[in-house]
Formats: C-alpha cells, structure tokens, sequence
C-alpha cells in the first residue's frame, strides 16, 4: 500500500541528497544511468520500475531523428511530492515541475544511457524570487533522486554526471540567456519569456484548455522540414489553476539533434553522427494555461530564451547559423493555438 502524501513528503527530505550550494556549475542535464544492456532492454526496464513508482507516468514519446542513426525515448513525470511542495508558488512556475528523463543510444557500440533534465537546475531558474526558495530547492533535490532511484536497478551502473550547458546558481536564478547571445533572448529572465498567446475570463478555465488541448490534438503534422503541426506529447492537470501541455514535432526534434550535434566531436562517428541526442530531455516544449488575476491565460516560452538554457554548449556559431529556428518554431505554435478554435 502506497504511504500517505504527509508520511511520503517526511521520508523523501530524509532521504534526498541535497545539492551542493556554493559556486558549483550544475548542469541542465544529468546522466543517471549507463545501462549493459540494449535500447528495448533498458526502455523495458523503465516502464516495469514505473510500475511501483510514487513518480506519474504522463508520457513516452519516441523522439525522431534524422537518419535513424539513433534512438531516443523521453519520459514527462510528476513527483506529487514536488507538487505539493511546490502548491503555492505561482501557476506560472509548474514548468519546474514536469519532470522529462530520457533514453538513447550514444556512440559507435550504441550503448544505451538514461538522462534527466535536472530539477534543481530548473528549480534555481523557476524558484529563484521565492521565499520559500531553499525548501524547493531541497524538495526538486528530493525529486532528482526519485528519478535516480528509478532506473538504478537496470542493467548496467548508476552513474551521476552533469552535462553541459553547465552554470551556476547565480547564473540560473537570473538566467536571461548566455554571453553575447543574452540579446538574442532580448535579455529576458523566465517570466518575461513567458509570451502571451490569448486570454480570457477565469470562469472559462476549463473551456480554454480542452479548446487549446483537442485544437492542437487535431493539427496536422508536417515533416522535418516544416514547423508545422504539433503532437500534444503531454498534457497534465498539474493544479486547478495550471495545466501544462508539451509538444513535439518532427521539426523541433531534428533541429535540436542536428544544433547540437554540429560542432561537437565527442561520441560522434559514422554510424552515430548526432551525439546531440543526449539532449533531447530538453523536450517537449511547454504550453501552460494558468489562471491568474481574475483571467485565463495561454503562454508559451520565448524558443531562443529556451534553446539558450539547454542548447547554449552547441556554440554561439551553431545559434547564429540557426537564427531563423526559434521564431519558426514559437509562429507555428501560435498559429495551431490561434486555429484551436475554427
């Protein structure tokens, strides 16, 4: 029998690991896993430890790359503990809490390893204003290690390895993007990079988010060359005032493994030409509905204030070769969410 959320919350701050505080980089990403065995084995091997999880289960997603040179499966997670220690933050904030791991394959063996996108580091960028900031830096701490305890029974050996971009907490508490890219992101923390879709009254919550969520199921998804369409990957009831929903489409997808992928030289070969796949926990791209003010409203995030957080190890050259990706990519979820309605 599952303990109660109370009894939950008590053994998770005794067990977490808290997270150095000091000027340690922390990475966006972790690598928790190196698994022994291979991309179907390990897959497997998640969705049986998912079964006896306190973690939600939202949603698994195969992520489509070019070439099918490689193969990636990400996982959208809650953590009702985080939920709850997280209640009375703003709606605006539950981006912090959708938890993503992902599975790849990496290399020429095409060795198969876990990620995660790391919540502390989310919960430095999302968190940094509030008063309660240490006790939810300790609860996404507590998060993270509910994730580790997931998949260290697979195959293979747990491992605990920031991945790049690395930064601080400074840097993540006023993140507004990286070096000399910060104009492209127009110098805009979390907040300001939250952009308007629509609104409208408090009292057509619901109304608005099965409008916005059955549009965009309905769109039509183009193929990698075209930001057009999108998958709703995800879509959680995170509290009464906030829904997240996470897209995905071909287009985002290859993008994001081909930025990444091109000025590295690390575990790229041949036959696994895009080591950007290690960054795909960065998916799916969020759409949150809040209500807030006596209004509801849709937003989305500012795509090159979001490439910059975890796509900025790929090179200001791998940006600037790319300037016209985040626009096409935030025009296109506009445009499905404006035709929600027709």
């Amino acid at each position: 029998m599952k303990c109660s959320m109370a009894v939950f919350l008590v053994a998770m701050c005794s067990l977490a690991s808290p997270p150095a505080r000091s000027a340690d980089e922390f990475g966006i990403f972790e690598t928790i896993h190196e698994s022994s065995v291979s991309f179907s084995e390990t897959v497997d091997a998640v969705e049986s430890a998912l079964q006896s999880s306190m973690l939600l289960l939202h949603a698994a997603h195969d992520v489509r790359l070019p070439d099918a040179t490689h193969e990636a499966r990400i996982y959208v997670l809650t953590s009702p503990a985080f939920v709850a220690a997280a209640s009375a933050e703003s709606p605006r904030t539950v981006s912090a809490q959708a938890l993503r791991i992902a599975v790849f394959t990496l290399g020429a063996e095409k060795k198969t390893f876990v990620n995660m996108a790391n919540p502390v580091a989310h919960a430095m960028v999302f968190y940094a204003d509030s008063p309660n900031y240490d006790a939810l830096i300790s609860a996404a701490g507590a998060a993270a290690d509910e994730l580790r305890q997931l998949v260290a029974p697979i195959p293979g050996r747990p491992v605990r390895v920031p991945m790049k971009p690395l930064r601080t907490e400074k840097h993540y508490n006023k993140f507004k993007g990286d070096g000399p890219a910060r104009v492209m992101a127009k110098f805009r923390t979390w907040d300001k990079s939250q952009l308007l879709i629509e609104e409208d009254a408090a009292e057509n919550f619901d109304a608005v988010v099965a409008r916005v969520s059955q549009g965009l199921g309905r769109s039509t998804v183009a193929d990698a060359s075209e930001a057009k369409g999108w998958d709703v990957v995800a879509k959680i009831n995170i509290r009464n005032d906030a829904v997240y929903i996470g897209l995905s489409n071909p287009f985002i997808e290859d993008r994001m493994v081909r930025i990444n992928s091109r000025f590295r030289s690390d575990n790229k070969t041949d036959a696994a030409p895009y080591p950007g796949v290690d960054h795909m926990a960065a998916l799916p791209t969020d759409v949150l509905i809040v209500k807030e003010d006596g209004k509801t409203l849709v937003l989305h995030y500012g795509q090159m204030w979001r490439m910059q957080l975890y796509f900025w190890d790929s090179g200001y050259r791998a940006f600037t070769a790319n300037m016209g990706v985040p626009g096409a990519i935030s025009e296109s979820i506009e445009a499905a969410i404006a035709g929600a309605g027709n």
